[in-house]
């Protein structure tokens, strides 16, 4: 069944080009990624969003999603709230609806 991620991030002001360069040049070539987005929430707010043919891919995954949030970590202001500077979470689709 699909599977699905999406992290949070809070970026420092001035470094949001910076940020959307990192997603750019990452390789994001993995085994069972089936799509990724970036999606701008409201001010310097975003949500990456990964859909996924299997939970197994995904957490095989998490080493190379490490590998790049590292090339952007400095563009990332904390979240406050003891969270750091990501908010990730991640399951299993339990219902899925076309358009």
């Amino acid at each position: 069944m699909t599977a699905f991620n999406v992290v949070r991030f809070r970026v420092r002001p001035n470094r949001e080009q910076d940020f959307l360069d990192a997603h750019k040049a990452a390789d994001f070539t993995l085994p069972g990624l089936r799509r990724f987005s970036v999606v701008k929430t409201g001010g310097r707010n975003y949500c990456v969003i990964g859909e996924w043919e299997s939970l197994d891919h995904l957490a095989a995954a998490r080493p190379a999603m490490i590998g790049v949030l590292d090339t952007f970590r400095d563009c990332l202001e904390d979240l406050g709230g003891g969270l750091g500077i990501t908010d990730p979470i991640s399951g299993v689709a339990v219902l899925e609806r076309g358009a």
